[in-house]
């Protein structure tokens, strides 16, 4: 375990118990959160209907089962045509980002970032108002479907494409200047310099950029069910399993099936990661591209023509929303809006995702940011430190289709008395926090590594006890942090779909989940309408995120500044 812990030489028994207390207190929720259902989904794969074990039975079966091998290959078909088309494409633009001196690079992330703020199903919709059976430039495809793996890759593509943005750019803003100086020095040409650092450079974050999609991909539930068609993949089957045929055992085992890439993917991208690291240098100089108006005019066309289609797929579900009859009838309407004509709850499913994204801010910023203070700055119960930091790093390698899987076989456990909650909203949000736990983790965790260890050792000579520095220090000093955690679990938790798919009752039907609904019965305008209000709320709390990070910086963080 690393990083700064408190180290004082005589502590307060009291105080020791309190924080060994609160360490196993979390360890003990995250167990139940997150280790409990993963090994409920395993043990659920190796019994049969009557529950009796009968070890790999049920694997045996599904790799001997024609359907569903298929659905596994068609899955690794998608991902890597995906990830084929999505890291030449977010290179470019990065690079455009980060190595050119075109202007409006504000205006070019955020529309590269457009996607993160609509549930990953808003792409396939857009794709079917344009290239579906009545878009209006189906032409395009010359004669073949938008239903099937054309629509699933270019749906996934427009859905993944920030993540590997944000992945890329982050490698190639760690160029050290210097390597670029010698080789103009030496004057080597730009296709060379290309060739021989940028590429070298970047290769690391390209390799992660691409497990990182390949993960998303073959584990997204909401594309392929709206626009796959009769192509079959493993989120897919995992879904028909459970919800169609009630085959539990079998669906557990699409869902460690399911699972398998994604671990791997995972440990790769953690390789890879280490490896980056270890290129930093203290002494690395930040590279300042040069004005290139060749360079810089063709990036900036580059960058409007991708900016343009990400723009372009939200705004068609938009405008399709307010249209009365695509593509006969343009004139606009509130039609779509009227969601208690085409979903039995009404708007109720909108309200309810926002009160579970508002109760998965509150409390899963609190757990979580509590938790790595508990990890990272007190020194007591090492060994139950080490495994709480295991568990929280654990989501990070599932995803959230196994990790609801998981949920319903836990939950529903016979003797579990937890089942009383299943279909509540509570449920829902604590599987929704066990879902994005890890990269919160990660956030508070790096915020409460750049504070000097100096307020621990103040606080322990004065006899202060941990939980009063966490609240009178640690806290004030980590509020943009904090910030960021909350709407990163608002953000998520309005737009997800694969880990809740599994969960949701009666009365707690979520937004995403009307919007597959609505589209499986036609209603396609009012499933764009409700994905719209998705989008719009999830904009508005982004804005209001960074006006308090101003004021939180301008105000309570004047101390950092000099």
């Amino acid at each position: 375990m690393t990083g700064q812990v408190r180290d004082f030489p005589r502590r307060h028994h009291g105080e020791r118990v309190i924080a060994t207390l609160a360490i196993l207190t979390l360890a003990a929720i995250l167990v139940i959160i997150i280790a409990l259902p993963l090994w409920s989904l395993l043990s659920k794969s190796v019994r049969d209907a009557s529950g009796a074990f009968i070890g790999l039975g049920n694997f045996r079966t599904y790799f001997t089962t024609p359907a569903l091998v298929s659905s596994l290959w068609n899955s690794f078909l998608v991902a890597l045509a995906t990830v084929s088309i999505v890291v030449p494409l977010a290179f470019v633009y990065a690079y455009a980002l980060t190595r050119s001196t075109m202007r409006f690079k504000g205006l070019f992330m955020a529309l590269a970032m457009t996607p993160i703020f609509a549930p990953s199903l808003l792409s396939a919709i857009s794709l079917i108002y344009v290239f579906g059976n009545q878009g209006f430039l189906k032409a395009l495809l010359f004669g073949h479907s938008i239903y099937g793996p054309i629509g699933i890759v270019i749906a996934e593509a427009i859905y993944c494409f920030p993540h590997a943005v944000m992945i890329i750019a982050t490698a190639l803003r760690l160029a050290d200047g210097r390597l670029y100086e010698a080789a103009e020095a030496m004057g080597t040409k730009p296709a060379r310099v290309f060739l021989t650092i940028t590429l070298p450079g970047a290769r690391y974050g390209l390799i992660s950029a691409a497990f990182v999609i390949f993960t998303l991909v073959i584990t997204d539930f909401g594309i392929p069910k709206v626009i796959g068609g009769q192509f079959s993949v493993l989120a897919t089957d995992a879904y028909k399993q459970i919800v169609g045929q009630q085959n539990f055992e079998m669906g557990a085992v699409v869902g460690l099936v399911l699972l398998a890439p994604a671990v791997f993917a995972f440990f790769i991208d953690r390789q890879v990661q280490k490896k980056q690291v270890a290129l930093l240098s203290a002494r690395a100089v930040p590279y300042e591209p040069k004005p290139s108006r060749w360079r810089d005019g063709a990036l900036t066309a580059f960058c409007l023509v991708m900016g343009a289609i990400l723009a372009g797929m939200l705004g068609v579900s938009i405008w399709a929303s307010f249209i009365k009859y695509w593509p006969y009838n343009l004139s606009l309407t509130l039609a779509s809006y009227d969601f208690a004509t085409f979903e039995p709850s009404g708007w109720d499913p909108y309200f309810t995702s926002l009160q579970m994204a508002a109760l998965v801010a509150i409390f899963g910023t609190a757990l979580i940011f509590s938790g790595a203070y508990l990890i990272e700055k007190v020194a007591f119960a090492p060994v139950l430190r080490g495994f709480a930091h295991f568990l929280a790093m654990l989501p990070m390698a599932v995803p959230g289709l196994v990790l609801g899987l998981g949920y319903v076989f836990f939950i529903n456990a016979k003797g579990n008395p937890l089942g009383i909650f299943y279909g509540t909203l509570a449920l829902l949000s604590v599987n929704t926090i066990a879902h994005f736990y890890t990269v919160a983790h990660i956030t508070a965790t790096t915020a409460l590594k750049q504070i000097d260890a100096e307020f621990e050792s103040v606080s322990a000579s004065l006899r202060v006890p941990f939980w009063v520095t966490f609240r009178r220090v640690t806290v004030p000093i980590s509020l943009p942090a904090i910030l960021d955690i909350a709407v990163y679990l608002f953000v998520n938790a309005l737009t997800t779909i694969s880990a809740v798919v599994f969960l949701y009752g009666p009365t707690t039907k979520l937004a995403s989940i009307a919007i597959v609904h609505m589209d499986e019965t036609g209603a396609t305008a009012a499933a764009a309408a409700m994905a719209t209000c998705i989008v719009a709320s999830a904009i508005t709390v982004k804005l209001a995120h960074v006006a308090l990070d101003r004021l939180v910086f301008s105000r309570l963080q004047a101390w950092r500044k000099r």
